[in-house]
Formats: C-alpha cells, sequence, structure tokens
C-alpha cells in the first residue's frame, strides 16, 4: 500500500504547479527533457509556491513568479502598467490614478505611499520544493554618480516534504536625479511553513527600515516646462541635479516589523484510491472535515519627521514653537488574533460549500507628541469583531466566496464589511468564458491617524467623525481566445474621508461616485503584438475625489524564439498615458497626497510616456534592457506626475532575474 506523501493533495489547484505544459513552471526545461541539466543536476527540480489569506490563513495556489511578459516594468514604481502617480524617484511615495484599486487606510497610514515595497502578508510567496530554491534579481539604473539599485535574494529550503523555511531581502536605493530625493529602504525576513494532512502552520517575520529625503519639488516648474527659457534667465539649459528644490533638510524615517502566525489542525479520515502509476497499489488520500484555525499578528511601526529648513510660507502653522525645527514622532503597536473553526468543502458530495465563522479581537495602541513637546499622549483601543465565511474553490464550472464581519466590541461596535466575489466559467466551442462579479459593502470608522495626530505643524483631534459608509460593485468578463478582458464598476460612499487642500482631514457631504470601466484587448499577427488596456472613471465630485478620464497603456513588441528555440525574446516599446486632470498633490508633512488647494490649481496628464525593451528569458534566468522615457524631449516637456514634482529624465534600465536550484 503506498500512501500519499504530498501534504498539498487535497488543496486545490496545487497539484497543477508540476504541470510541465505550463509556460509559468521555472522547470519546464527539466521537465520536458533537458538531458544535459539532468546529467548536472540528478533529481530534476519540483516547485510550487502559494500566497495565504491574511485572516483565516487559506492556502492560494499561484504560479511561480518566473513572468517574462513585463519583466522590464517590475521595478518601476509607477506601476506595471503605469497607473500611479508618484514624485519621480525609485521607491518615492506614490498613489494610484485608478480610484477603485486604493485601499481603505489602516493603522500604518504612513506605509501607505510605500506599497511597492512594503508587501502584506497576503503578498508573500510560500514555496515547497523537493531542492534548495534560491532566486536573486538585480535591478539596475546606469549613472556613475545618481543611479539606482535594488536587490533581492529569495531563499527556501525543505526540511522534509511538509517542513519548509528560508528567508528573503530587499535593499532598495535611489540616489536621485534632483536634488534632496534620495530614498534608502531595506527589508530582512524570516519564513516558515508546515503542510501536513492534520495539521498546517505558516509563519513570517518581516522587518523594514526607511529614509527617504524630501525636497518639496522643484521651486519653478519652468525648468521642465520650458527648458530652453529656464528661470534663471540665462537661456542655459539647467541639469536637473542643479534645479533648486524647495526642502534641503528634510527627511521622513518609517520603521515598521510584523510577525505573523497562522496554523490550523483539521479533523478527517482516509480514504484510498487507485494509483494511476501502478497496478498493484493504492494511495491514501487525507479528506480533511473540520478545521480549528488560530491566527496572530503583532506589529509596530514607529514614523519620524525631521526638518530644519525654514521656508517662509511652506507650513502654515506652528502648534510648538518651543521646537526649534520640526522632530515630530509617532508609533503604533498592535496586536490581533483571530479564533476559528471551519467545516471543508468536498469531504462529501452534499459539502458543495466550506463555511467558516470566527471571531477576533485586535489592541492597537498609538503614541502621539503632547503639547510640552517632552511626553507623550497615549491612545488605546480595541476591536472584537465577529465573522464568517463561505467559500466554494472546487470544481470547474462556478466557484464564491463571501466573508462578513460585524463588530460586537470597542471601537468595533456598529462596524461591518462584507466582501465576496463570484466566477462562472462556461465552455464555448473550444473556449472558455469567464463571468466574475464583486461586491463589498462597509460601514467603518475612519483609521485612528485620520481621527487624531499631533505634530509640530499639522494637528488634529477629529473625535466627531462619521463612520465612512461604502459600497462597490464590479462585473468582469474574460474570453481567453479573443484575448479580452472587460471591467466595470461603481463606487459609492458616503462620508468619504480625505485630505484636504490643506492636508488636513475631512469628511465629504453627501455620497461621493466614482463609476469606472477598462477593456484590456491584445492582438496577434505571427510574432507581432499589441497589448491595449483603455481605462474611463468619472467622478461626481472632481474636488474632492478628482481622477483622469482616460488613463492608456499599449505595448508593442515581437515575440520570438532565438538560438534553436533555447532564447526567448521580447523586443518592444510601451506607451502610458493619461488625460489632464488635477492630480493630488503631496505633503512631506504627513507624508500623503491630498487634494490641491489655493487658487492656482495644477492640471497634470496629457504627456506620453515612452519606454524602449529588449526582454530576454534563457533557461532559468530574465534579463531586459530598457530606455526609460526615451521620448523626452521629443515634444512638450511636461513630464509631472505629482504637482512640482518631475519624473527623471532619459535612463538606461536593466534588470536580471536569476533561478537556482541546488
Amino acid at each position: 500500500m503506498a500512501q500519499n506523501l504530498n501534504p498539498n493533495l487535497n488543496t486545490p489547484g496545487m497539484n497543477n504547479m508540476y504541470d510541465p505544459n505550463d509556460p509559468m513552471n521555472p522547470n519546464r526545461d527539466l521537465l520536458e527533457g533537458d538531458t544535459t541539466q539532468v546529467e548536472i543536476i540528478s533529481l530534476a527540480p519540483k516547485l510550487y509556491q502559494w500566497h495565504i489569506s491574511s485572516e483565516l490563513g487559506n492556502i492560494i495556489p499561484t504560479p511561480a513568479d518566473t513572468a517574462f511578459l513585463q519583466f522590464q516594468n517590475t521595478n518601476l514604481t509607477e506601476g506595471i502598467n503605469g497607473h500611479y502617480n508618484y514624485l519621480g524617484n525609485l521607491g518615492a511615495p506614490r498613489l494610484s490614478r485608478i480610484f477603485s484599486d486604493r485601499k481603505l487606510h489602516s493603522s500604518s497610514l504612513f506605509l501607505e505611499p510605500f506599497d511597492d515595497f512594503v508587501k502584506g502578508v497576503d503578498q508573500h510567496y510560500f514555496t515547497n520544493s523537493n531542492i534548495p530554491y534560491t532566486n536573486i534579481t538585480y535591478y539596475k539604473t546606469f549613472d556613475k554618480l545618481y543611479g539606482e539599485d535594488r536587490f533581492i535574494p529569495y531563499f527556501s529550503v525543505n526540511v522534509n516534504k511538509q517542513l519548509a523555511f528560508g528567508f528573503q531581502f530587499d535593499y532598495l536605493y535611489g540616489r536621485g536625479y534632483y536634488q534632496n530625493q534620495s530614498t534608502s529602504y531595506l527589508k530582512g525576513g524570516l519564513f516558515g511553513s508546515y503542510v501536513g494532512d492534520k495539521y498546517r502552520a505558516h509563519f513570517i517575520y518581516n522587518a523594514y527600515n526607511m529614509k527617504l529625503k524630501e525636497n518639496g519639488g522643484i521651486t519653478d516648474d519652468r525648468f521642465i516646462t520650458t527648458p530652453d527659457e529656464p528661470p534663471t534667465g540665462d537661456n542655459r539649459k539647467v541639469d536637473p541635479r542643479d534645479m533648486p528644490t524647495v526642502l534641503s533638510e528634510t527627511y521622513n524615517y518609517n520603521k515598521h516589523f510584523h510577525v505573523y502566525l497562522t496554523h490550523r489542525y483539521n479533523l478527517g479520515f482516509y480514504r484510498e484510491l487507485a494509483d494511476t502509476t501502478s497496478t498493484d497499489s493504492i494511495i491514501r488520500e487525507f479528506v480533511p472535515v473540520t478545521s480549528f484555525i488560530h491566527t496572530a499578528k503583532v506589529e509596530r511601526s514607529r514614523h519620524r519627521f525631521i526638518s530644519q529648513d525654514k521656508v517662509e510660507n511652506y507650513f502654515s502653522n506652528d502648534y510648538l514653537p518651543n521646537m526649534d525645527y520640526a522632530k515630530d514622532s509617532t508609533t503604533y503597536f498592535g496586536v490581533k488574533n483571530t479564533f476559528g473553526i471551519a467545516l471543508l468543502e468536498g469531504f462529501n458530495k452534499y459539502a458543495k460549500a466550506g463555511l467558516t465563522a470566527y471571531i477576533s479581537h485586535k489592541l492597537n495602541k498609538y503614541q502621539l507628541m503632547s503639547e510640552d513637546s517632552l511626553s507623550e499622549q497615549k491612545y488605546t483601543e480595541h476591536e472584537i469583531y465577529l465573522g464568517g465565511e463561505l467559500l466554494k474553490r472546487q470544481g470547474n464550472l462556478l466557484h464564491y466566496r463571501v466573508i462578513g464581519e460585524v463588530g460586537i466590541g470597542g471601537e468595533a461596535l456598529g462596524q461591518f464589511k462584507v466582501d465576496g466575489d463570484a466566477d462562472l466559467n462556461v465552455r464555448l466551442f473550444n473556449d472558455t468564458i469567464t463571468m466574475i462579479a464583486r461586491g463589498s459593502i462597509s460601514n467603518t470608522l475612519p483609521a485612528f491617524y485620520m481621527r487624531h495626530y499631533h505634530s509640530k505643524h499639522y494637528w488634529w483631534d477629529n473625535t466627531n467623525m462619521d463612520k465612512e459608509f461604502r459600497t462597490h460593485l464590479e462585473g468582469e468578463l474574460n474570453i481567453a481566445r479573443w484575448r479580452t478582458n472587460l471591467r466595470a464598476g461603481l463606487e459609492v460612499i458616503k462620508n468619504y474621508t480625505y485630505f484636504d487642500g490643506n492636508a488636513l482631514p475631512r469628511q465629504a457631504s453627501g455620497n461621493i461616485k466614482v463609476a469606472t470601466a477598462r477593456i484590456k484587448q491584445d492582438f496577434k499577427l505571427g510574432i507581432l503584438h499589441l497589448d491595449n488596456e483603455v481605462i474611463w472613471q468619472k467622478t461626481s465630485n472632481p474636488d474632492v475625489a478628482p481622477v483622469p478620464d482616460f488613463s492608456l497603456y499599449h505595448n508593442l513588441y515581437i515575440n520570438a524564439k532565438l538560438a534553436k528555440r533555447v532564447l526567448s525574446l521580447q523586443l518592444g516599446v510601451d506607451v502610458r498615458y493619461f488625460t489632464e486632470y488635477e492630480a493630488p498633490a503631496y505633503s512631506p508633512g504627513i507624508q500623503q497626497f491630498h487634494v490641491q488647494g489655493g487658487s492656482e490649481k495644477i492640471k497634470l496628464g496629457g504627456y506620453p510616456i515612452i519606454n524602449a525593451y529588449a526582454n530576454f528569458h534563457l533557461k532559468r534566468t530574465r534579463f531586459f534592457v530598457m530606455m526609460y522615457h526615451v521620448n523626452q524631449g521629443m515634444s512638450d516637456p511636461n513630464y509631472f506626475l505629482a504637482p512640482h514634482y518631475p519624473i527623471n529624465q532619459r535612463l538606461l534600465k536593466v534588470g536580471l532575474s536569476w533561478n537556482f536550484y541546488d
């Protein structure tokens, strides 16, 4: 009798990670029979990866991170398709122009503009492999003095088929091509997983240390918009490093760590299946019926703002006149525990869906500056939620998930959140049409830092803020054979909470409505490809929630096999563009984007950003060469993605990602 030793056999989708026909499989060359490699490595590598849901620790299978298409864009702060406004330098604060993609403010408010670097628990890759797995990713922008570097090593090793552990680092350094805008970030993390029949556990520890120098933007936009007639009056073009900036001695610091543990014990039974690889043996498969779940997360964030600049009228208020310069600081500490019990889907023919009930408690502690600037004011909040999840992920026709929770104690009292999605997959001729519906409704109190914050130049205690009521509906249609994807959605928000023109938190009166529609349509003719994305948005109140009417992304490239079909090549050019609108401004003092204030508002947009690139894939290695902003100087220069913050001029960028199995 042969016992099944694959601990993930009962997890839908896990076994597909071994499919040698999967183009995302990093081992495809070995599994297809590359005998040269087999001679070097006696054991052909097998690898699969997954994410977990942060609330209940559910395993979500995902292809190994070996994406070839658009690899050249994976280190762009403006996002792979250019959806983000940002301050121009690598790793700088950013904000999505697509309203429906923005997340709700949280306890870690000061980390939100850095979501390209600070990753959530549900974005972490866990790995299970039969031999040690290492990935080295490195990005470089060439310049002797002002280049950019990012280095990301990832390592995972299995102790046995169930137990694996590893580490990951992320070092980002952007010296800045304009004055006083350098970024220096470091992340270090450990992780582990045990995925057995009856017991499963996942552990993550990440620590971040981030330093950002703030320049407040250039002093005069004419250095960019009229380079032949700069404000210096001498009719000479000014190098970006010589353009004066508003601030020169101002810094933001963020330190953060989180420890996350989720584990569960499964009750169930074993059943015997025929072994398709042998005629005289059977496989014992464990069928989980009930799970007892515990999830815990501990996190701490400390934010500091230091500014010795004395710029007239830049900061409107001085709440701590006894301080010679701004030395702001605040600390957040949180502990969350969730306990749940789940009846799992699939243990018999009548269990068409899984059902989970859980209760969670979160302790939040905050420290803010006091009026004497020497002591700290402390705040403590508790949140108790009762929740449930209905989940169906097995089968090919219909899948759905609904998760909701209601506050029953502490600051959570009266709050609720419900989020759900469903997909229907219909076979039509030789194709599958996928229809997806998504929806959410929530009634939540604005985040703590929207209600309370104390510093030298910004001070508020908004104790009378109302709960923010949000409704979001979205539909999606995907036709793989036609390379077509359509999405349309509507978001309605009552008491929308935002930062106003003075960078202070406010709530809008009445309802704010934002409609979004996007189409992705890709075309192919032989080796020639044209990928397109068009996004339309309409807001009912552009003064409070400004968005561009249209955002476009187009990618024209050839995709070919060279060197006896061993080397894959993508050679192309892509462009991102959005129509003019009053883009949010940025405030270094609170490290947040806010709607523009004053009588003279600035419109940004109407300027294409074009990159030319060559993308290569050879065996286990991906690398690219890209000329960023290749069209700089070819049209009216208005390359700002935030008011007074120009993006970088033409630059040469390279990147490398290398997988090792040994």
